[in-house]
């Protein structure tokens, strides 16, 4: 079996969704920055000028991450496991074999809720840690769990 690139990607969305996540990490940071300065310093210059500098570098990686998160990152599920792909500089391969899999589960936060979207992650029995494929449409990860349980019920193996 040659080993490609899985097929799909997250939801379009999911670029929007992750970019406002960042803007409020961005907000949380420049207020966790900005407040210390004025109530605490007689108001430098310096630490004025690091401290904007900091806040832009990260609006910079708020803006620019989840572009190249949704262009480097994977997903796919066949009958015989579930494959992930993400990273640009590290790329990182992840395949869990359907007799490998004990739980799958969805969440949906306030935003992800805002946006119609869910992320689904897979349990395995991997000292590596659950796979998680982000940023899906609602309903799409709704019909890949009840696929992947229906798949992973009738393959034989114990999960362990």
């Amino acid at each position: 079996m040659d080993l490609r690139p899985p097929r799909n990607r997250a939801d379009r969305r999911a670029v929007t969704w992750w970019t406002v996540q960042g803007l409020i990490g961005v907000l949380v940071a420049a207020v966790a920055v900005g407040v210390p300065y004025v109530l605490f310093t007689d108001r430098p210059l310096w630490p004025a000028a690091v401290a904007a500098g900091f806040v832009v570098a990260l609006l910079a990686l708020a803006l620019v991450w989840p572009r190249a998160y949704y262009r480097f990152s994977r997903w796919e599920v066949t009958d015989e496991a579930v494959y992930t792909c993400s990273g640009w500089l590290f790329r990182s391969w992840r395949i869990a074999p359907m007799s490998r899999i004990q739980t799958v589960d969805t969440v949906r936060g306030p935003l992800q809720r805002l946006f119609g979207l869910s992320d689904v992650t897979v349990t395995t029995a991997s000292s590596a840690g659950a796979i998680k494929i982000e940023g899906l449409d609602h309903a799409l990860a709704a019909g890949l769990v009840e696929r992947l349980t229906e798949i992973t019920q009738r393959t034989p193996g114990d999960a362990t």
